[in-house]
């Protein structure tokens, strides 16, 4: 599957020059066709894919690079929660915002939000627990310092947003 990220900014690592006072705006993308399920919308399992792109543009952003991952430290997703909100259909453009909502040395807590590229209306929200990972050893450690002071600035700035309304959301039927 041919997917390009493409980062909203022009440069793809986080500079001290950025504001960091709302969620992060760094990656759009198009719905492909190969996303488009029987019922001519993008199928559910394409909305975590995007996500997943959107992450893999803020591991970017915060210095997660070939070199990092080499040196075999990575995130892994341990727990995601997805609310679907509205179709998307075939090369309809997608806009992504990202938030931090927790950080401790070895966990990071995000949440996701895709908006239609032109309407601006919400698509779908995830929100997902991320444990940062020693490859070599199969098992979690501390976030690489330089990766760690980079979410620590964002997170500084972040947990004074307000929490999204779907932070936490428990799947039951009343």
């Amino acid at each position: 599957m041919d997917n390009e990220i493409y980062l909203t900014r022009e440069y793809q690592y986080y500079s001290e020059r950025d504001k960091l006072d709302k969620p992060l705006n760094i990656y759009s993308a198009k719905v492909h066709s190969d996303w488009i399920d029987y019922n001519g919308h993008m199928s559910e399992s394409f909305y975590l894919y995007a996500f997943g792109d959107a992450s893999d543009a803020l591991f970017q952003y915060i210095g997660i690079d070939n070199d990092y991952r080499l040196a075999g430290h990575s995130f892994y997703t341990v727990e995601t929660h997805i609310n679907y909100y509205l179709e998307a259909s075939e090369k309809e453009p997608l806009e992504f915002s990202t938030q931090i909502l927790d950080l401790d040395s070895k966990r990071l807590h995000i949440f996701h939000q895709m908006f239609h590229g032109e309407s601006g209306d919400l698509l779908a929200t995830t929100e997902q627990i991320l444990v940062h990972v020693d490859m070599n050893k199969a098992k979690a450690s501390e976030i690489g310092l330089s990766v760690f002071r980079i979410l620590q600035k964002i997170w500084s700035e972040h947990k004074k947003l307000p929490s999204p309304k779907q932070k936490g959301r428990v799947m039951q039927i009343k």
